[in-house]
């Protein structure tokens, strides 16, 4: 016969799970969506304006920002990994790997992972660039999704698990009115793959 003392003697003998191994057990690329759709309703503006951050986990204010913020606030949101500090450490290190678009010197933590050819660069460095898929309906969830509008502007986003009635994703970003989640793969110039899983802290 079960007693209550005996059933909850059994109970205390179970191993206690930490809630960050219950964090872990979710797929990544589930936990990077997530984080970045949460910042839809909350990042309501796009502002490229130039800002002096706090370093390291530096940050606008949420209610705006641009495509690149939405990539930083999901990575810093779902795993504690900082692109900030890790695009200004690589390019510390290697400064001629990286673009000279803009005429710096030298490395500014203020700014450097806020700009898309930067992340290209430092995601190309990490090994994590993939082809870019034959058809639309190829692309996973998580992967992160850059491309050339008009040609010209870079844009960053990250590929949803959510799917069109096309049977292609969504991408989660920030292309002018806030953080949304749009139909937007296969539509403009200079598409390219990257697939970014981060160390697990």
């Amino acid at each position: 016969m079960i007693t209550r003392r005996s059933a909850l003697s059994g109970l205390v003998a179970l191993p206690l799970v930490p809630s960050v191994l219950g964090e872990r057990l979710i797929p990544w690329e589930i936990r990077l969506i997530v984080a970045a759709r949460s910042q839809i309703g909350i990042t309501r503006s796009y502002d490229p304006a130039y800002v002096s951050l706090a370093y390291p986990n530096g940050d606008v204010p949420r209610e705006r920002g641009v495509c690149t913020d939405v990539v930083v606030r999901a990575y810093r949101d779902a795993f504690a990994f900082d692109l900030q500090s890790a695009v200004h450490d690589d390019m510390a290190a290697a400064f001629n790997a990286y673009p000279k678009i803009w005429g710096l010197t030298r490395p500014d933590r203020n700014i450097d992972h806020r700009r898309v050819p930067n992340l290209e660069t430092y995601f190309r460095r990490q090994e994590t660039e993939e082809a870019v898929p034959a058809a639309l309906s190829e692309w996973q969830a998580g992967d992160l999704y850059t491309m050339r509008l008009n040609g010209r502007l870079p844009h960053i986003g990250i590929v949803s698990d959510k799917v069109t009635p096309m049977g292609h994703r969504y991408v989660i970003h920030n292309i002018g009115a806030g953080t949304a989640e749009d139909d937007i793969l296969g539509l403009f110039d200079d598409e390219r793959r990257f697939r970014f899983e981060p160390p697990i802290l």
